[in-house]
């Protein structure tokens, strides 16, 4: 396995939930030093490598760390517990899967349970919501789950690791967004490994807390204050059964990164990648935001003073699922757009408007 896979696996199969994502970012930042010159973290949590610190013109490039979680919220007397969620966890899956408890005596096991099919009444079966999942960690008491070191506030992540799937695919919890973590990570090795000197500053940053509205890069954004910013996350793969291309538009795993047209991706930013995607022969799709990206590009592009800004999506089925599914081809294409783009760019682009 070489050190990229080793770490890749390493990475994404450690839990890092909105709010508790320290371990990750660890394995991240020890992954990252040998590629940049500095780095460094903010109070929260955000990870930032930074190649020629020292150049006043600064790029970013960006992923978040956090993935969706649990909170515990209830225990009651019979010693079951009930959750509330941290970002966008979907109650439909939960019931059947294992869980982590993390409190400040370690990891305890746990499992959704559901009525087993016997007793459930044929068409008045009771979906599974927010009122009614719940967690068995094998005590028979308040009490005895209180011993175990749980308490309420302790977040609970799905139990799950990441595999491949007829080797052309990953597939596992947190792609969203920790595979755009290890894709900036690459970026940087690239960069090193090919003695690029770029005429600008590059800060690598994995942001924390973007699942629970972009928190972490309001903060680094601010504290950076860009001149230019490539945001990478995840879209929907809407080729899979029950998606809607009609509302969700045509995007495919294993077509390539897809770039995002709307309201807080500067234009002017979006076509040079285009013209980088092109120039090198890297295949690219296309989407449409409305409102907002509902990515950390809103963040950086509205931070300060206005801070150019585009998203270079991959496209995942599943997502906020424990099978949350990617192509390794579109993985490595995002990889190479971004250190395609950081290559070519010039950081006298006139990015106005208007003139």
């Amino acid at each position: 396995m070489s050190e990229s896979t080793d770490f890749l696996y390493k990475y994404l199969n450690n839990p890092s939930p909105t709010g508790f994502e320290a371990s990750g970012q660890q394995i991240w930042l020890d992954y990252v030093k040998p590629f940049v010159h500095t780095y460094f973290t903010d109070h929260y949590g955000t990870a930032v490598g930074v190649i020629n610190p020292e150049h006043p013109y600064k790029v970013v490039i960006e992923a978040h760390a956090d993935e969706i979680s649990w909170f515990v919220n209830y225990i009651n007397a019979d010693g079951y517990i009930y959750v509330r969620r941290n970002g966008g966890s979907d109650h439909m899956i939960a019931p059947s899967m294992r869980v982590n408890i993390h409190t400040d005596k370690g990891i305890v096991p746990g499992v959704f349970g559901w009525p087993a099919i016997h007793v459930r009444k044929e068409g008045k079966e009771e979906s599974p919501t927010l009122d009614n999942i719940f967690i068995d960690v094998g005590a028979r008491n308040k009490e005895e789950v209180e011993a175990l070191g749980i308490h309420v506030g302790c977040v609970i992540t799905f139990k799950d690791e990441l595999q491949e799937l007829n080797g052309k695919f990953y597939s596992g919890r947190a792609l969203d967004n920790r595979i755009g973590g290890y894709m900036i990570a690459e970026v940087a090795r690239k960069i090193k490994g090919a003695g690029v000197i770029l005429p600008f500053a590059l800060y690598v940053v994995n942001a924390v807390q973007e699942e629970i509205g972009l928190r972490g890069a309001e903060m680094i954004a601010a504290r950076i204050k860009p001149n230019v910013a490539i945001i990478t996350d995840v879209c929907h793969d809407t080729t899979a059964p029950m998606y809607s291309k009609i509302s969700s538009g045509d995007q495919t795993a294993g077509k390539g990164p897809v770039l995002t047209y709307g309201a807080a991706v500067h234009k002017k930013l979006l076509d040079l990648i285009i013209a980088s995607a092109k120039k090198n022969d890297i295949p690219f799709q296309r989407a449409a935001a409305s409102r907002s990206t509902g990515t950390d590009t809103d963040a950086f592009a509205y931070s300060n003073e206005g801070v150019p800004s585009a998203l270079i999506s991959l496209p995942l089925k599943y997502m906020h699922t424990t099978v949350e599914t990617a192509s390794k081809e579109d993985i490595n294409n995002v990889i190479e757009l971004m250190y395609k783009f950081l290559v070519e760019f010039d950081p006298g682009f006139d990015f106005r408007y208007i003139k």
